[in-house]
């Protein structure tokens, strides 16, 4: 876990005068679920859009799995996006198709395995997220939960290498976020993935992560374990663990 799977070095990101991201520098390590923790506005999901390239730095680089990525076009980014996946904070499940059809999606755009083949990783990565036999329901029948935990078996139906997490428990109740939790957990011990997880959900932050990444003001001001997070006396840090999960001073 020490070599760097991601990096950020001195990342700006503006959008018009508004100026969210301002020099944002670190590592996150191969193996590790690292928890990118900020106030609402701090800019957390803006950093992570970075790693897939759906934004783009108006400065600085972004590094994957040693590729430079910053200047990649869209066909460039295209193996960048087959070993790093996404779980959006709404699901963004296709609505017209089934279950097993939006988890089998990527597979049929960008491999050659036969139908039956796709089947059986369908079977498999809902069994991993622990919803067999909804292959056949359609995205309007499922709870929020369930729309979320198919979102991760489609994120892992390509076997990547990196799943980033935008919000994973927004909306959800505690005993079904907790569940999301468990999840993110399991993900990253059995499939040996790199984890990227923004929240602004101190609980989860502290039951998932390897390290916590706290983002205020557009700027990294504290990267470390989660113990280190704790007792940390960085000023920021220590309001927003303190002072709720809103913290209205953040950016």
């Amino acid at each position: 876990m020490d070599a760097a799977f991601i990096r950020f070095e001195g990342i700006h990101k503006g959008f018009g005068p508004k100026k969210v991201l301002q020099g944002i520098t670190f590592d996150i390590r191969h193996g590790e679920t690292m928890v990118v923790l900020g106030g609402s506005g701090s800019g957390k999901s803006v950093l992570l859009r970075h790693i897939i390239g759906l934004h783009r730095p108006d400065q600085g680089r972004v590094v994957v799995d040693g590729e430079d990525i910053t200047g990649y076009d869209e066909d460039e980014l295209v193996h960048v996006r087959q070993k790093v996946a996404m779980l959006f904070q709404g699901g963004a499940l296709f609505d017209s198709m089934t279950v097993a059809e939006n988890i089998g999606y990527g597979l049929r755009e960008h491999t050659r395995k036969s139908d039956a083949e796709i089947d059986e990783v369908v079977r498999h990565k809902l069994s991993l997220v622990e919803l067999e036999g909804v292959g056949d329901l359609m995205p309007s029948e499922l709870s929020g939960g369930m729309r979320k935990r198919v979102a991760l078996a489609r994120s892992i139906a390509m076997d990547p290498q990196c799943i980033l997490y935008d919000e994973p428990t927004t909306g959800l109740d505690p005993v079904t976020a907790m569940t999301i939790n468990d999840l993110i957990r399991n993900m990253q011990a059995r499939l040996n993935v790199t984890s990227v997880v923004v929240t602004h959900d101190i609980e989860s932050a502290f039951f998932v992560g390897d390290r916590i990444a706290f983002l205020y003001e557009g700027l990294t001001r504290f990267v470390g374990t989660v113990a280190e997070a704790r007792q940390s006396p960085e000023p920021a840090l220590r309001h927003f663990l303190t002072g709720g999960r809103g913290d209205r001073h953040a950016s």
